[in-house]
């Protein structure tokens, strides 16, 4: 490869704009009508100016605006002609709907990851759901748990997820006051026909087990230790389940009969086992009656990747100090937040089919963050990043406006 050829007209940042189709975002932007009153702050620059402040991790107003000042010569690059005032950050961070950052992201989601030609060959697809709650230092939005020595309560902000566990990246998210119950994302959940749900117990629900059981949708879940259930027939275990710490199989009916009109039955197999590493005991229940024991205790475990994708998050782009005190502002920076990390997946996920080997997504988020702004570009810096760096020089923009 020519080393002229890793060299771009566009910087890294902008390569990474491209990936969000601006048609997807017009038409977005007059479905929730964020340009209406609106002359020169429009919508494409708001999510520009948010993802600035997401991939540099800016921690206040003054430090985002200042920052893109002094790219100012750069930002052309990045369709914009305006550097926003903090004033102006501030107003469309608080007016304009976070709604519509929700579905851009969501938009990105299935153009990238959903439609996966890989996963039609796939008979089940593995989601994992869960969510996790965000301190905030004050009331804006009301947290969970007791109140403090002086009688006030931190707010908070909950973030329901469903991620893709062959991506590793949220499918679903629904953002929420932090005294949200975990059940309420099952009202606005669409779950893909005949995939398989991980869940902790938050988010049994007997109705909502009934209906997945009719689509095709496995399910596994922790029994919790009040629970009703009536055990009807005991499977025998193989001496391969008992070595694996297996130590019941059985199907079961969850619910009590005398309350069947509320809670509706639910026939599950329960499976009680032995973790002998942590040494504990854990009951699994789900609907899938076909697989081994030990195979159900086994996809279990993977829901701690989504605890793992939550930190990932956090630590990347940190969810600590907010731009704005107000509950949209809040909810904006954490799509912003969340659309940075699908932006990196998408690169991370082109490039390792490429390079022999493959980038961590730490690394990988830390080079694209330190080279933002470079004139480089970015999938061959990646694949080779010594390679395209020793005879970088910033391009003369004067010159090549006339070349």
């Amino acid at each position: 490869m020519n080393k002229s050829s890793f060299f771009t007209g566009q910087p890294v940042f902008t390569q990474l704009l491209n990936l969000i189709p601006l048609s997807i975002v017009n038409r977005l932007s007059r479905k929730h009508g964020s340009n209406r009153y609106c002359k020169r702050f429009m919508s494409y620059d708001h999510l520009v100016s948010m993802l600035y402040a997401g991939f540099f991790q800016c921690t206040s107003l003054r430090e985002q605006t200042t920052g893109m000042q002094a790219n100012c010569t750069r930002l052309q690059h990045l369709g914009l002609k305006h550097t926003p005032r903090r004033s102006t950050l501030s107003d469309a961070n608080k007016r304009r709907s976070a709604s519509l950052f929700e579905d851009i992201y969501h938009e990105l989601y299935h153009k990238y990851f959903s439609s996966d030609s890989r996963l039609k060959k796939m008979a089940d697809r593995l989601f994992i759901i869960d969510s996790t709650t965000i301190s905030l230092f004050t009331e804006v939005m009301k947290g969970a748990g007791d109140k403090k020595a002086n009688g006030r309560k931190k707010g908070g902000v909950k973030a329901h997820m469903m991620v893709d566990a062959c991506h590793d990246i949220p499918a679903f998210i629904h953002i929420t006051e932090g005294k949200a119950h975990d059940l309420c994302l099952l009202q606005k959940l669409q779950v893909p026909d005949n995939s398989t749900l991980v869940m902790d117990k938050a988010y049994i629900n007997h109705k909502q087990f009934n209906e997945w059981n009719g689509r095709g949708i496995k399910w596994i879940t922790r029994l919790k230790t009040d629970a009703n259930f009536q055990i009807v027939v005991s499977n025998p275990l193989s001496a391969v389940s008992l070595d694996m710490g297996v130590r019941e199989d059985a199907v079961i009916i969850l619910g009590r009969p005398s309350n069947r009109v509320k809670t509706p039955l639910v026939t599950a197999r329960l499976i009680k086992y032995y973790d002998q590493q942590n040494n504990r005991h854990l009951c699994f229940i789900t609907n899938n009656m076909q697989g081994e024991p030990e195979m159900v205790a086994g996809i279990y475990k993977r829901r701690w990747q989504i605890e793992l994708l939550f930190k990932r998050i956090k630590q990347r782009y940190p969810l600590k100090y907010f731009l704005g005190d107000n509950p949209n502002a809040i909810k904006i920076q954490i799509w912003a937040a969340v659309l940075c990390d699908l932006l990196v997946r998408v690169i991370q996920q082109g490039v390792n089919r490429i390079r022999k080997r493959p980038w961590s997504y730490a690394s990988l988020a830390s080079m694209i963050k330190h080279h933002l702004m470079t004139y480089i570009n970015l999938t061959a810096f990646l694949i080779n990043p010594e390679k395209a760096l020793i005879n970088y020089k910033t391009p003369d923009l004067q010159k090549s406006l006339f070349t």
